[in-house]
């Protein structure tokens, strides 16, 4: 049975995307006196300040010293006393130690230990943890093997922009099922309305009407969340994306290539959805073809598989489908 492991250097990579630590409201509390001291070089002094309150439970304190833990910075680095600072903080309800806990449990090879928290986080839309608990499921490691789940995971981490998922998903896609990797797609637009979200992915393979999105709500916290300062590296600013060049004609070569955006039971929903991708697919044709109850929504000819996949980038659901 094939695999898709994660190696230290992408997991250290996806963990360290958000390294920050907590910051108390307080100007003379101890917590932001360590915070201070960590922005302005001195670890060592942070993590003294951070100590007493972390001892004493303050759960901001805690996550802080896991932070540091993990970092090596003022102390040294060590995934099991960052593991125990997490845990202390994770279980007072302190998000982002949940986070980390769930993955630093991972880390440290507690993968059934690491299931139950990796499974919140997720499901708040956190992709790192996505990304771990998606290639858990593939793997069958720490958990039952479950493709369609372990794809629907890692879509929904790559969709928002982890390049360790986007990679593992291009491993799935050799070894994965049209029909498994159908119904993980649909699976992750399932996960994506119930987190409501305003844009969920494409229908792919679903039968059922859309739901109506609700409107996004506003409601007051009972306690003004602490504020967050970055203790790592600053964040990556990407640039905006150049606009997109008016398409050249070109020659439509056919080597028995096509690309699926959909299968649906009603064909009146395959035409439809074929009239709001059309402009997509300059220069190609849609086939309609019959698979039982379900019309497929096939678009080309392309002249190979790597014609095919490159069509694809800018649609999500599309899967190239051979001669």
């Amino acid at each position: 049975m094939k695999s898709v492991w994660i190696t230290a250097g992408a997991l250290a990579a996806a963990m360290a995307m958000t390294p920050a630590c907590a910051q108390a409201q307080t100007q003379d509390n101890p917590v932001e006196q360590g915070v201070k001291a960590w922005q302005s070089g001195d670890y060592k002094g942070a993590v003294d300040r951070w100590r007493g309150p972390a001892v004493a439970g303050d759960a901001d304190a805690q996550f802080n010293l896991g932070q540091a833990y993990k970092l090596g910075r003022g102390v040294t680095a060590d995934l099991n006393q960052a593991e125990d600072w997490y845990r202390r903080a994770a279980v007072q309800g302190h998000v982002q130690a949940q986070d980390n806990y769930g993955l630093t449990l991972f880390q440290n090879g507690k993968r059934t230990q690491a299931v139950e928290w990796l499974k919140r986080s997720s499901s708040r839309g956190e992709p790192r943890a996505q990304f771990v608990l998606g290639t858990m499921y593939f793997n069958g490691d720490g958990i039952d093997r479950d493709w369609v789940r372990a794809y629907a995971l890692i879509v929904r981490s790559s969709q928002s922009g982890l390049p360790q998922a986007s990679a593992a998903l291009a491993q799935m896609d050799r070894y994965i099922s049209l029909q498994d990797r159908q119904q993980g797609l649909t699976l992750a637009r399932r996960y994506e309305e119930e987190q409501g979200r305003p844009q969920p992915p494409v229908q792919f393979a679903d039968n059922t009407p859309p739901k109506p999105q609700p409107k996004p709500q506003t409601k007051p916290d009972a306690k003004p969340r602490p504020a967050q300062v970055a203790i790592a590296d600053k964040p990556v600013v990407k640039p905006a994306p150049p606009k997109p060049a008016p398409p050249k004609p070109a020659v439509v070569r056919d080597g028995g290539w096509k690309v699926q955006v959909g299968a649906f039971g009603d064909p009146g929903n395959a035409r439809k959805l074929w009239g709001q991708l059309a402009g997509r697919f300059p220069g190609r044709q849609v086939y309609y073809v019959k698979a039982g109850n379900l019309t497929r929504v096939l678009v080309g000819p392309y002249a190979s598989r790597a014609e095919a996949s490159g069509a694809c980038a800018s649609v999500k659901p599309c899967v190239p489908v051979g001669p």
